[in-house]
């Protein structure tokens, strides 16, 4: 079953950006969360995306990065989650309830135990993390919520994911979506392996396929566009309002002129996708009769005469016999004259 009523679903994660928002703009965490939220629905983004997690249960004090310390220089995870660990359960309801109100979707991504039971109180759809795709006593814990789970997938082998959606399926019969992911920070184009998505989709037949994007956005947002063209129907991907600003999530996030290409891009496809199934087109209807051949004499034939393949030629338009019932034409006989370039029909033979 789909997970969401429309596709594709685009969902913009927020994840702590606003703290830096609300650092450049001079405002609260909780205004600069609610401006992003604003920002994020008037370029048409069906869902925003939150992180919950405290730094001391997602990573250890010893941890470092991976990511480009160059444009994150935080050295160690742990000081960096710690920088944007202030929200709680309040603040989360009081997010929760304002997307309710504005009309857009509200998700965060539960990183421990205690933010999984606190947002499903509300919210509809669990994610997890790439990063938890191993972690089986949580994946368990969350399932056990009975909604549905967007997976990501980044860093993992088929088995893996095979594992992680069992572990889903012994507690519950929720509907999963698999989404493809690449675990790196930027993911360099050449590593984005989009072919990954129909992959899935052939390993995974019976679940939704997405994807998360961790590319820098490019100018036409060809890997966000050719992500849902290759199968993706649920797309995620690191929203900000200004890309310069320093930290992980910003330099390779999307802003609402990027949402607003993609949906233009989502529109045009929907013109030219058109039908499935192969049939002539109303479009094509004069052209199908002018631009084909039909049969036609070759030379004069007399009436009387029984036509013979030397008799015949072929040329535009095609309003009379089609080539292909040539057979149906040799070894008839001419009913009347008929001068040299004159298209056949059934009607001259006998």
């Amino acid at each position: 079953m789909n997970i969401f009523n429309k596709y594709p679903y685009l969902i913009a994660e927020i994840g702590v950006n606003f703290y830096d928002i609300a650092q450049k703009e001079g405002m609260s965490d909780m205004d600069a969360a609610k401006f992003m939220i604003d920002e994020a629905k008037k370029c048409g983004v069906d869902a925003v995306k939150f992180q919950s997690y405290k730094a001391d249960t997602i990573a250890s004090k010893n941890s470092s990065a991976y990511w480009d310390l160059s444009e994150e220089p935080t050295p160690s995870q742990y000081e960096f989650f710690k920088k944007f660990d202030k929200f709680g359960v309040d603040e989360y309801r009081e997010l929760a309830e304002y997307c309710r109100q504005v009309g857009i979707a509200f998700m965060s991504t539960p990183f421990d135990f205690e933010s999984a039971d606190y947002l499903d109180e509300f919210m509809d759809v669990y994610k997890i993390s790439s990063s938890d795709l191993t972690n089986i006593p949580f994946i368990k814990h969350i399932a056990s919520k009975n909604k549905p789970i967007l997976l990501s997938t980044g860093a993992s082998t088929i088995n893996e994911i095979k594992q992680a959606v069992n572990a889903i399926e012994e507690v519950s019969t929720v509907d999963i979506a698999i989404m493809h992911c690449v675990l790196s920070y930027p993911t360099a184009y050449e590593d984005a392996n989009l072919l990954m998505i129909k992959d899935l989709a052939e390993n995974f037949p019976d679940y939704e396929i997405g994807y998360s994007d961790h590319t820098k956005p490019d100018k036409e947002m060809a890997v966000l566009t050719t992500a849902y063209n290759y199968g993706a129907k649920i797309l995620e991907k690191h929203f900000t309002l200004d890309k310069t600003l320093q930290g992980n999530d910003h330099y390779h996030a999307m802003d609402p002129v990027d949402v607003v290409k993609f949906q233009d891009n989502i529109k045009f496809l929907s013109r030219i996708n058109g039908k499935r199934n192969k049939q002539p087109l109303i479009c094509e209807s004069s052209s199908r009769r002018q631009a084909r051949r039909s049969i036609v004499a070759a030379r004069d034939i007399g009436n009387g005469e029984i036509i013979t393949y030397d008799d015949l030629t072929f040329k535009r338009p095609g309003t009379g016999i089609y080539p292909s019932e040539i057979e149906n034409v040799v070894g008839k006989t001419a009913k009347v004259d008929i001068a040299k370039d004159s298209i056949l029909n059934f009607e001259m033979l006998e």
